[in-house]
Formats: structure tokens, C-alpha cells, sequence
């Protein structure tokens, strides 16, 4: 299986992780990008973590005259409807779970990874984590939005229907506008999930309180 996974950044916060991290990059960054992220959440040595960071394909985004950059799925569309394609969603996703099937034939226990993303990526870690038919560590989501929310009722597993979701976003975000944070939000708990919900004094980035809750929260998980 291993050759025909999706390219990507490993990363360990120690020797023998005995849990794991998938995060996905937003759009036109690649799996490098959140790499430096790993020692600034400062996790302890009881606690080592393996983190992958894969790379999203090079494709034509419309909203950008058709220009080929990393994207998990094309953008036709600034309407918040509309925003992600669907069919390129569905896409990596399924790249995405062929690298979390890998991590559990490693020995990875499904309940030990976390799928998190920022901004696109945050939209396949949405897609993936709500569908998985194991129970996952959780899913964490940073300035980003769901893809057709409206699906989530008929299509997300009953297997992660407490799956703990810490959602986190930009007051002053002014690439995905944090009333897409909220709706994601106030989707998940239309369906019964219980997500945390915090919100930062930054724009479309992270920042070091953030950081710090997302530390907290991964070691609340995985430990």
C-alpha cells in the first residue's frame, strides 16, 4: 500500500509514538507548511506523537484564472453554497483515508488518530472524520468550513457520532469569513456533536494561543 499513498511529511514529537496526527494544509501551501507547528505545541515526553503532513495535489483553481497550485479540490465559486467542489472533496478524502488505513496496519489504533486540517484542509478532515466507520481519536478544525453541509445528516457514521471536534477560527478572517466557522458549527450540533468552539483575535493564520489550546486538546485525546 505504501507506494501508492500520498506523498507527504512525517513528523515525530518523540521516540515510539503510540498515536498519530493526519493534518492537511491549506490551499496552495503543501505538507511543509504546518511541519514547524510540531515542537511549538510542546507535547511531553510521555506523550510522542507521529505527524503526517501530505501533500495536496497540483490542480487548476477557477477562482484563481485556472492557475495550477496545491488544492485538495477545486474553488468555482466564492458562494458559500458552492464554495468546495464536491467531486474533488470526495477525491482526497479517499487519498487521505488510504493514509489512515496505512497507519492502522502500521498498529495505529483508529482511536489514536486525530485527522486535522486548516482551511482546505480543514474541509476534508470535516468530510473524512464524519464518514469514518471507525471511531477516531477526534477532528480538528481551523479556519475552515464544511462541503455541503446539508449531507452530513444522511451520510456521517454512526461509529463517530461523539467523535470530540475542536473547531477553532479567525475574528478578523477575511479568506474563509468566520460566519462559514459558525455554520460548520452550528451543523454539527443539528446532528448531535458537541464540538468546541473557541475563536482567536487573528485572520486566516494561527496564533500562539491557539497553539497552546491545541496542544491541550490533542493531549486531552491521545493520551
Amino acid at each position: 500500500m505504501s507506494d501508492s499513498l500520498i506523498s507527504h511529511v512525517e513528523v515525530n514529537s518523540g521516540d515510539n509514538p503510540q498515536a498519530c496526527v493526519i493534518w492537511m494544509h491549506g490551499l496552495g501551501d503543501s505538507g511543509h507548511g504546518f511541519t514547524p507547528i510540531v515542537p511549538e505545541l510542546k507535547l511531553p515526553n510521555s506523550l510522542p506523537v507521529k505527524f503526517l503532513f501530505p501533500h495536496a495535489p497540483v490542480r487548476p483553481v477557477t477562482i484563481n484564472n485556472n492557475m495550477e497550485m496545491p488544492a485538495w479540490y477545486d474553488i468555482k465559486s466564492l458562494d458559500f453554497n458552492s464554495r468546495a467542489d464536491l467531486t474533488g472533496v470526495e477525491e482526497s478524502a479517499q487519498q487521505i483515508k488510504q493514509l489512515f488505513d496505512a497507519q492502522v496496519e502500521a498498529g495505529f489504533s483508529p482511536d489514536k488518530i486525530v485527522l486535522a486540517g486548516f482551511s482546505q484542509g480543514g474541509v476534508i478532515a470535516y468530510h473524512l472524520g464524519l464518514r469514518m466507520e471507525q471511531p477516531i481519536a477526534g477532528i480538528l478544525a481551523l479556519s475552515t468550513y464544511m462541503c455541503e453541509p446539508g449531507l452530513i445528516t444522511e451520510q456521517a457514521s454512526d461509529a463517530n457520532r461523539n467523535v470530540p471536534v475542536f473547531v477553532a477560527h479567525g475574528e478578523q478572517d477575511p479568506v474563509v469569513p468566520i460566519m462559514l466557522g459558525e455554520m460548520a458549527v452550528n451543523t454539527l450540533k443539528e446532528n448531535g456533536y458537541q464540538p468546541q468552539w473557541r475563536t482567536y483575535n487573528m485572520q486566516h493564520n494561527v496564533c500562539l494561543e491557539e497553539v497552546e489550546h491545541v496542544s491541550a486538546w490533542l493531549q486531552e485525546r491521545l493520551a
